[in-house]
């Protein structure tokens, strides 16, 4: 790990105050919304309440966006003759993936906190299992997503990369049983697809499985398996395509 490197991006990253605001504020607001001030967010559900439920979703969708736009950025690095500049460094490109991962695993700590922490003042109940489990599966796996904002980022040459990657994640998040149930072929496809697994293992903790209905009651358990298998094989392909790309970008240079 290139530690100098580590300390320049984080302070680059940090002085965008407009970016860390609506990364921070826009989740929050959601789970407020659609949460803390909803009627039934004091049912349980097993391990912890409906509003519980909604703090874990909208808390792992402010570290995925988080961690692709701060993927996403090299982009803008590669417009600005940046990446030119590191392929004359003795960084490997392994090295390269991984201040870009750690920094974005460092910046999405930012909305996670505070929505976990706006949840345990606005009524989010659940066993100490659920709450520790739940957060470390959202700060663990938002490092996934560093890799395909990274992957994104290096595959486009423009700034609209970052953008359509931030905008695509919106997609999959409705597609991926983040911000309301699925149900049927609905549910069938979301499975495959990448936000699911991240998603359902941070709520396993809280409903051990189960698999909640649009009207608020539920359709079966699913094993714990699933959401692994689906995590772990989009992890492998956003690695795989972030490393490629980053010896292909420097191939060209």
């Amino acid at each position: 790990m290139n530690l100098t490197y580590l300390r320049l991006e984080l302070r680059r990253i940090l002085r965008d105050v407009a970016s860390l605001f609506f990364i921070v504020v826009l989740p929050a607001f959601l789970y407020i919304i659609f949460g803390a001030s909803q009627e039934y967010g004091g049912e349980m559900i097993v391990g912890g309440n409906v509003t519980m439920y909604i703090m874990t979703s909208m808390a792992a969708y402010a570290a995925v966006t988080a961690s692709t736009g701060v993927g996403g950025i090299v982009a803008i690095e590669r417009v600005q003759g940046w990446g030119r500049q590191l392929g004359l460094t003795p960084m490997s490109d392994s090295q390269y993936v991984g201040v870009k991962m750690t920094v974005a695993f460092l910046i999405s700590l930012v909305p996670i906190g505070s929505i976990y922490l706006i949840g345990r003042l606005t009524g989010a109940e659940g066993t100490a299992q659920a709450w520790w489990v739940s957060a470390l599966v959202v700060v663990g796996g938002s490092l996934v997503f560093a890799l395909y904002g990274l992957a994104a980022g290096l595959a486009f040459s423009s700034e609209a990369a970052v953008s359509a990657a931030s905008g695509l994640l919106v997609i999959l998040a409705f597609l991926g049983n983040v911000f309301f149930p699925l149900s049927g072929a609905m549910l069938t496809i979301a499975k495959f697809t990448p936000l699911y697994g991240y998603i359902a293992l941070a709520r396993y903790p809280i409903t051990d499985g189960l698999l909640i209905s649009s009207d608020g009651g539920t359709q079966g358990q699913e094993a714990l398996w699933v959401p692994l298998l689906n995590l772990g094989a989009w992890a492998a392909i956003f690695a795989v395509a972030a490393v490629l790309l980053v010896r292909r970008g420097r191939e060209r240079q």
